[in-house]
């Protein structure tokens, strides 16, 4: 106990918080309430990935998913306006195929897993490997063309957007 770093102590805090938020997620009653908690999974996730260095994909990961897309599930939750009496009882066979498919998934996964215990994880000598700087250089050097394509693909897709939600008069 006396030989952990303080890395190791970051890395049991984010995953003990993470597990944490992550079934107040699954077993929160009211579906704002497992937004906001899914939004602090994904924070702590962004903190794993600060502890492996990848800086870069800490941001996006905070930005891309805690920022637009549960700004996107909070609107749609909204819109929704679900009331408890309007919502379907469930029978009690649809939970048991439920409870039987996530225990098979959850074999599925704890075998697949099984022998990750036996891999050595090496560092390869650099300390800057995930930093922005490199993924700049190998995006605007080697990469170039492909990311002026996505971009214009993606205007593309706005532009459409744009005009199949504009009224017509």
């Amino acid at each position: 106990m006396l030989g952990y770093t303080i890395t190791q102590w970051l890395f049991g805090i984010l995953s003990f918080l993470a597990i944490m938020f992550a079934l107040m997620v699954v077993f929160s009653r009211n579906p704002v309430n497992s937004v906001l908690y899914l939004v602090l999974t994904f924070f702590c996730i962004a903190g794993h990935y600060l502890l492996l260095n990848a800086q870069f994909l800490a941001v996006v990961h905070i930005v891309v998913y805690a920022g637009a897309i549960m700004v996107l599930f909070l609107f749609v939750i909204m819109l929704m306006d679900l009331n408890e009496e309007s919502e379907p009882q469930r029978s009690w066979l649809n939970k048991i195929i439920a409870a039987i498919a996530g225990g098979m998934l959850l074999f599925v996964m704890v075998g697949s897993l099984k022998g990750a215990g036996d891999l050595q994880l090496t560092q390869a000598g650099h300390s800057d490997i995930g930093l922005v700087k490199n993924l700049g250089t190998v995006l605007f050097k080697e990469f170039l063309f492909p990311f002026e394509i996505a971009s214009i693909l993606l205007l593309a897709a706005l532009v459409g957007a744009i005009m199949i939600g504009k009224k017509i008069k």
